[in-house]
């Protein structure tokens, strides 16, 4: 397949990396430091599943890509409508522009500036950053990728796809009937733990031991259980119990990349996440005080961006 990585950081540069090994075509969609040393010295991925280096044609110029069998999208969510008005070079018919970002709206924020027939959705689940420019530091998570089209079809684009995937060393690849429920499977764990780590500016182990802290992660997942229910999502009954004891595994140290954000002084994706549970808890008329409080809180921080 030929396939641009629009966006390759973190999760991005991984997908890049391992497609390109497995003698796909890959372009790289990239900017500043991190697109100069792409260009000057190629892609380094440290990961514990194997390192790697690739020389990936890489600009941040769509037009010297050309048309693309897929397009993965792994900006972050601020950036989606930059580059949704930057990606027609990228499509033809039959482009599926598959989006590995965080949250549950990217995929209609793409459908307004691209044609929908395009847009397809993902869920990402790897723990991976850039550690500098040009080195994308994979430390963990099962560097599972969850795909599928909006309306659940199996469709040859799709399958093209689920079977480059398939056959990627490094990635565990699961073609979805309904990527709507993974989404909001995903956004109830990210919204509590990228929450709760940005507000208390306390890694998980914390939140663990500290039996009110606890409590609000729980609500917070529930709270977007609740949300995802009142659209119709049919989420699995045991999605709250399932992440609490997945964050009961996590590393004591682990925090967010809203946390890394916040301390770094970088674009927030509050909007997208604990944000957008506030926004469609209203829509549908049920409460979410603990996203509320969390938004009212990381707010002004947020704003500090603009």
């Amino acid at each position: 397949m030929k396939l641009c990585i629009f966006g390759a950081g973190g999760v991005g540069g991984y997908l890049g990396a391992r497609l390109a090994d497995a003698g796909h075509e890959v372009h790289l969609v990239a900017r500043g430091a991190h697109l100069d040393a792409l260009q000057s010295d190629g892609l380094r991925v440290e990961s514990i599943r194997g390192d790697t280096v690739v020389d990936l044609p890489a600009t941040d110029d769509p037009a010297e890509i050309g048309p693309c069998d897929g397009v993965l999208l792994c900006v972050k969510s601020n950036d989606t409508f930059a580059a949704a008005a930057d990606m027609g070079p990228l499509l033809r018919e039959g482009t599926a522009v598959v989006s590995f970002q965080n949250g549950v709206d990217n995929e209609a924020w793409l459908a307004e500036t691209i044609d929908e027939s395009h847009v397809a959705g993902g869920v990402a689940y790897i723990f991976s950053t850039i550690g500098e420019p040009g080195v994308v530091e994979h430390t963990g998570g099962p560097a599972r990728f969850v795909y599928g089209e909006l309306d659940g079809r199996h469709t040859e684009r799709i399958e093209m796809l689920d079977d480059a995937l398939s056959a990627t060393e490094g990635v565990d690849a699961v073609l979805a009937d309904n990527i709507r429920v993974e989404l909001w499977r995903k956004f109830a764990f990210i919204c509590a733990q990228a929450g709760m780590t940005a507000t208390t500016r306390r890694p998980v182990g914390d939140l663990r031991e500290n039996e009110a802290s606890w409590e609000m992660y729980r609500r917070l997942i529930e709270e977007v259980c609740a949300v995802a229910r009142a659209e119709g999502v049919d989420l699995p009954d045991d999605t709250v119990s399932e992440w609490l004891d997945f964050a009961e595994e996590l590393d004591p140290g682990m925090y967010s990349s809203l946390h890394y954000d916040l301390t770094h002084d970088k674009p927030m994706e509050l909007d997208a996440l604990n944000g957008s549970v506030v926004r469609h808890a209203d829509e549908v008329g049920v409460e979410a005080p603990m996203n509320e409080a969390v938004t009212a809180i990381l707010s002004p921080w947020a704003a500090g961006d603009d």
